[in-house]
């Protein structure tokens, strides 16, 4: 479910589910979000990898939990990965290998540096889902990526290329599908080089400034998402991805 291995003071923690392209169920939630805390008390890891098996980097929320809301006892892990992304300790560096939906695509703006495979795409589906945007993207992006290019994105649900989130500061760089891992473990390793106090140090100067943004944003994101789930247009698109059919918004009841 997540392959982690260490490399000269890198963490690579690779999502792998790739038969469900690495959607996030509750299991794979706890798992990073427990690798996360290792990570940071370990004082051999100074920098972490984020990368997907297969062909997707992350496809989001396994779609069969979000409509049966699973539980295993520790609650919803979703909570514990994204606080303990937003707020690590040290760096962090994403590879994109392939497909980045919802989740998979909003935790990059919580990522140091981000690499991208020339052939990987994101998409924030949160309106064509009957939902609103989460982990704190509504504050991210815009920061990330400018007020309208953050809309247009959060808004259609549209695609966006490896091309398009470099353009528009998402990402770093895009490089061939076959260099993505070799480069960025070339970065990581030479940020690891350094003294891991630094990068601690480092690390918290650039999260203290939006540290309580972010929190009050998933605050905000966490309130609406909760008035929407289960309402009518998320039961709709639900149902439709289900029945492998568009979903049809034209006839819900006024909210």
């Amino acid at each position: 479910m997540l392959d982690i291995n260490d490399h000269r003071g890198v963490r690579v923690m690779t999502f792998d589910r790739p038969d469900a392209l690495n959607a996030m169920n509750n299991g794979l939630y706890w798992a990073a979000a427990d690798a996360l805390d290792s990570a940071a008390a370990d004082p051999r890891v100074a920098v972490v990898v984020l990368t997907g098996r297969g062909r997707a980097f992350c496809a989001g929320q396994d779609m069969g939990e979000m409509s049966a809301s699973a539980d295993d006892g520790r609650g919803h892990g979703f909570p514990a990965f994204t606080d303990g992304l937003a707020e690590f300790s040290k760096p962090v560096i994403a590879a994109v290998n392939g497909l980045g939906l919802g989740i998979g695509a909003t935790m990059l703006a919580f990522c140091d540096i981000v690499l991208m495979a020339d052939t990987a795409r994101l998409r924030l589906p949160f309106p064509a889902l009957g939902v609103a945007p989460e982990a704190g993207s509504s504050y991210t992006f815009p920061v990330a990526m400018g007020m309208q290019q953050a809309a247009y994105y959060l808004y259609t649900a549209e695609w966006m290329t490896a091309e398009d989130a470099v353009a528009s500061g998402l990402a770093w760089k895009a490089v061939p599908a076959d260099d993505l891992l070799p480069e960025t473990m070339q970065v990581a390793e030479k940020i690891a080089s350094m003294p891991v106090v630094s990068l601690v140090a480092t690390k918290e100067l650039i999260v203290a400034a939006r540290r309580d943004a972010v929190r009050a944003a998933r605050a905000r994101e966490d309130a609406v998402f909760a008035q929407l789930i289960g309402g009518p247009a998320n039961v709709e698109a639900i149902t439709a991805f289900f029945e492998k059919r568009p979903p049809d918004f034209s006839n819900l009841p006024d909210a």
